[in-house]
């Protein structure tokens, strides 16, 4: 994908060339980014936190920097979803299934929304409970492919994917810091220190 080729070592020079901006007639269409990057910056503006990986042993890796960061070694961390019990279980995450003493949650989401930075969840990943009872600290697994232009075209791919039993309890996280004073638009809505673990898969 254009962004990540771009950070971590692209062998291409044609990022150079492309015209600024301010190079270009005023009456001429904006350029719009690529999706990728324009997740990034949204993501980034909102206060996550991503890293972006290129294989499992990279997933994996990063997963140990974030425990080993935060001190969450010897912490329990609520997986509600199987499959992911299942591929971080030789991990050092003390997998728990309660929510009560969980320190951090650890899932999945349905997609990253390139327009607003935020991450679209489902009954699939937090089932029927609301984000507020979750602890404040989140660790998202996510691949590349699942990032979507808008929450529009991500509602059609949850459509899409689940046509026998479309899954409830859709909403987004979108705030991943605390704020002192918070905005009309963000009032209400529960703040997460969110790590992303974004494997390339594309």
């Amino acid at each position: 994908m254009s962004l990540f080729r771009k950070i971590f070592g692209s062998k291409s020079d044609s990022s150079e060339e492309e015209l600024k901006s301010s190079d270009r007639g005023k009456y001429m269409p904006e350029i719009k980014l690529p999706i990728d990057e324009r997740f990034t910056i949204n993501f980034k503006a909102n206060g996550g936190k991503f890293l972006y990986c290129e294989n499992l042993d990279e997933v994996f890796e990063s997963l140990d920097l974030i425990l080993k960061e935060n001190d969450w070694e010897n912490k329990n961390g609520l997986i509600l979803d199987a499959n992911l019990k299942d591929r971080f279980k030789n991990t050092n995450i003390k997998i728990h299934d309660s929510l009560r003493d969980a320190s951090f949650f650890v899932t999945t989401c349905e997609n990253l929304i390139a327009d607003d930075g935020s991450l679209l969840i489902s009954s699939n990943q937090i089932a029927e409970k609301k984000l507020g009872e979750f602890p404040n600290n989140l660790i998202v697994f996510a691949t590349t492919s699942q990032i979507v232009g808008s929450i529009g075209e991500g509602l059609r791919g949850i459509k899409h994917k689940n046509k026998t039993s479309i899954p409830t309890n859709i909403t987004t996280i979108k705030h991943f810091k605390s704020q002192e004073e918070k905005d009309f638009l963000s009032y209400g809505s529960s703040s997460k220190n969110l790590y992303l673990l974004l494997l390339e898969d594309l």
